[in-house]
């Protein structure tokens, strides 16, 4: 069975359903690697990905989006030393779906929504405040529009609004 579209998933009520411990069949998240690049260089400028709206993002959104802001400041910088991206956010929140059967005579097969407390399908990342930075990516100055265009392209897969701010990490050397 398919996966239901992401807007049936992205906002969300009640209290969040992560005690894994006592859940059966939890999916692990598709989410597989939180930092990429060097973390341990002196970069110029922090390029952070923020999230304008309260919410839920799924792990195979946000796959998609880490894999596509990586792709894009590899092909812009060349290797993976000259900067450092990193997923903040982890996707606790497992979701649940009551699946139902889809072909004739399926309404004499099931019981509907009695009992629909539903199976585990994934896992989701929870946006509980505004501003919450979901992604960052540090570079050097000479790669600055890069980054930007990166978690520009990144955002795109993200189901809630997102906005882009750029940081200095260091204090512009004062000229006499």
């Amino acid at each position: 069975m398919p996966l239901r579209p992401g807007k049936c998933y992205r906002h969300f009520s009640g209290p969040a359903y992560t005690r894994k411990e006592y859940i059966p069949g939890v999916p692990g998240p598709k989410i597989n690697k939180f930092t990429m690049g060097d973390p341990n260089k002196d970069y110029d400028y922090e390029v952070k990905l923020i999230v304008k709206q309260i919410g839920q993002i799924r792990h195979n959104a946000l796959e998609a989006s880490r894999e596509l802001a990586l792709k894009h400041i590899t092909k812009a910088v060349g290797n993976e030393t000259d900067f450092f991206l990193w997923v903040l956010k982890y996707p606790h929140h497992v979701l649940r779906e009551n699946k139902m059967m889809a072909f004739a005579g399926a309404d004499r097969l099931q019981d509907g929504m009695r009992l629909s407390f539903g199976k585990p399908i994934g896992t989701a990342v929870r946006i509980v405040k505004q501003g919450d930075v979901l992604m960052s990516l540090k570079v050097k100055k000479d790669f600055l529009a890069a980054a930007k265009e990166a978690l520009e392209v990144a955002s795109k897969k993200l189901p809630l609004d997102t906005t882009i701010q750029i940081s200095p990490l260091k204090a512009e050397a004062k000229t006499q």
